[in-house]
């Protein structure tokens, strides 16, 4: 493996952000360093020389917290421990510590929406109507004939409201039934969670990732949702076959009063110099307006993700457009944060149908596009989704919907550091869900030292990022697509770089913009000459001004 010198703690640039790469990490599917076929937390530390050799500036690790596992560590029963299969808080410490003499901020991911219904604030508040956390919680009375209170839906399937027969009233919960909605209502919850958050930025970490930060309110009068028109349907935060894409979600999430929380909790990470955060936005119809309004300069978080990038449908030429004009007119000061993987949907090589040329294409294009983005473990390696059966199926979303969607398990099997065994260097056990075979074949050992190797692609295009401020954090203008060719320019003063991207099978010629211009990255029969350039299938160049 490329060998990575040590580096002094990561300088305090509160825009580091700004353009930056993040790293996500999969904690239960990393690297397993207690032979109980299940990551940890040590295991990662293990593995930070490998993240560091990727060029990135943070790595975002998944929950860790003490949980029941029964959505994975997105049911948090204490926010401020480590589950013991993941280690200790001593173990993290090491974690972080080790993180920052390489040069890499550790964001972590906060899941502030809901918490585990084996919570102490759960289980306090479920015992009475009167005791001290009563309101803590979404509770609501039966209408009269005993029916939930309204039509809301959950993201799992089925109704969003759950019976307790301690209280006579139903919770909320827009996921699991074990996964109640906290009160952000109530004063008192608030509070709670920005002490949460000032524990681990007390801890030393560099941030944040927010879960379903839009989901914080729900309508303190509970109005029923609309229908949606099937028309307005997508898939682009829940499958076709979940009821929940049958309603407009105007009353159970995107509430106005989550700005005033936004800007208390951003008003928290500025005492911290450096400290920032990326919120995910789960919403079909709003999520780029949610997204200017929950980056507002100083009101909210740094970044955010909506879906638009994680969508089922391969991403057009004139799809990249699109959203790009789209954000500039409901957004135009918000600052996005692009994903095409994540722990949550299909991984990109197989959703898009992309063979090398295409993955490289793709990366490529993330690189150079303006916002901050993230990499999903395994992406650097071009890992396809796993087929996982039925009977080695863990996500609870799989096993309700099987076979028509079949889960978030096949974009969550362990990471393959090597072919030598079945686990791929993972664990010398059965990891807790199986690794593919198709992926040995794609490890890091295989791949680290080979010049033309997709990870090594990976390497050269975030350095490519990381030492162009244009790329990192210019304006980008001058957004084309013609068929499958894509350009757009990115800008600062002193650079200007022109971006050009083929996303299709068949080649293309295209006239250059004028001026005097320098190939600085290309692949795929790039040839420019007498003022035009030809773009072989799935290729692409980036050229500076001179």
């Amino acid at each position: 493996m490329t060998a990575i010198a040590e580096a002094p703690n990561p300088a305090i640039d509160p825009d580091w952000w700004r353009g930056g790469v993040i790293y996500q990490i999969y904690p239960r599917s990393f690297q397993d360093s207690t032979q109980d076929g299940i990551g940890d937390l040590n295991g990662i530390t293990e593995r930070l020389p490998y993240i560091a050799s990727l060029g990135v500036d943070a790595i975002w690790i998944s929950p860790f917290f003490t949980s029941p596992m029964k959505d994975f560590g997105y049911d948090v029963s204490d926010y401020c421990d480590v589950d013991p299969m993941f280690g200790t808080l001593a173990d993290f410490d090491r974690l972080t510590e080790a993180a920052h003499r390489l040069g890499l901020r550790v964001m972590i991911d906060l899941v502030l929406s809901h918490s585990s219904d084996k919570h102490p604030w759960f289980e306090e508040s479920r015992s009475s109507r009167t005791n001290d956390r009563a309101d803590w919680y979404v509770w609501a009375d039966p209408k009269p004939d005993g029916t939930a209170p309204n039509n809301w839906l959950s993201i799992f399937g089925g109704p969003a409201w759950h019976w307790d027969a301690r209280r006579q009233q139903y919770y909320l919960h827009n996921f699991l039934v074990s996964q109640p909605d906290l009160n952000f209502h109530n004063p008192e919850v608030q509070q709670a969670l920005l002490d949460v958050t000032r524990f681990w930025l007390d801890r030393g970490v560099d941030g944040f990732r927010l879960d379903t930060i839009n989901f914080y309110f729900a309508d303190a009068l509970l109005r029923d949702n609309p229908a949606l028109p099937p028309e307005r349907r997508n898939a682009k935060v829940a499958p076709m076959v979940n009821p929940y894409n049958h309603q407009e979600h105007l009353h159970s999430k995107n509430q106005p009063e989550n700005l005033d929380f936004l800007k208390r909790f951003r008003d928290l990470l500025d005492e911290y110099p450096g400290a920032a955060a990326v919120g995910e936005i789960g919403d079909a119809q709003l999520g780029m307006e949610l997204l200017g309004q929950y980056t507002r300069e100083g009101q909210g978080v740094q970044m955010c993700y909506a879906f638009e990038f994680l969508a089922p449908d391969r991403l057009t030429a004139a799809r990249v457009v699109e959203v790009f004009e789209h954000l500039d007119d409901v957004a135009p000061d918000g600052w996005a944060c692009w994903a095409f993987s994540n722990h949550d949907v299909t991984r990109h090589i197989t959703r898009w149908h992309l063979d090398e040329r295409g993955a490289r294409t793709y990366a490529t294009l993330l690189a150079c596009v303006r916002g901050s983005i993230c990499l999903y473990q395994g992406e650097e390696l071009g890992l396809t989704e796993a087929a996982v059966a039925y009977e080695d199926l863990q996500d609870p979303y799989g096993i309700e919907f099987w076979p028509e969607f079949k889960g978030r398990d096949g974009c969550r099997t362990p990471m393959v550091w090597e072919a030598s065994n079945t686990n791929g260097g993972f664990s010398e056990v059965k990891p807790w869900l199986p690794v593919a075979t198709e992926h040995l074949g794609r490890s890091v050992a295989m791949q680290d030292d080979l010049d033309g190797s997709l990870l090594n692609h990976y390497r050269r295009i975030i350095a490519l990022r990381n030492g162009s401020e244009a790329l990192q954090k210019g304006t980008q203008d001058g957004l084309y697509a013609d068929g499958n060719l894509l350009t757009f320019r990115r800008t600062v003063p002193g650079e200007t770089l022109f971006c050009a991207f083929n996303l299709g099978d068949d080649a293309v010629g295209m006239a250059l913009p004028d001026g005097n211009w320098r190939m600085v990255e290309g692949i795929g029969g790039t040839a420019p000459g007498q003022g035009g350039l030809t773009l072989g299938a799935w290729s692409y160049c980036v050229m500076r001004a001179v």
